[in-house]
């Protein structure tokens, strides 16, 4: 396999593992119903958030189509917050 192929699976991998994560992670967030619960998820999002929004413009700004990355489909401002 060719580095460059290398690279491309483990970014698109990358960014699906990733997705899966953060939505996961919004989903454990909803079922807490300790607070100090959901103030520890609500951090654990938010640094998903962070996470999808940087890698998402990123991709963006390098040319790179999100489903390339498997981030197409989430927008952080909206799922992950």
């Amino acid at each position: 396999m060719k580095h460059d192929d290398t690279v491309k699976n483990y970014l698109f991998d990358l960014g699906g593992l990733i997705k899966e994560y953060a939505l996961a992670a919004v989903a454990e967030r909803e079922k807490q119903s300790d607070r100090a619960a959901q103030e520890f998820y609500d951090g654990y999002v938010q640094g998903f958030h962070r996470v999808v929004s940087l890698m998402q413009q990123q991709a963006q700004a390098c040319g790179i189509d999100l489903k390339e990355l498997q981030l197409e489909g989430v927008q952080p401002d909206r799922d992950l917050v």
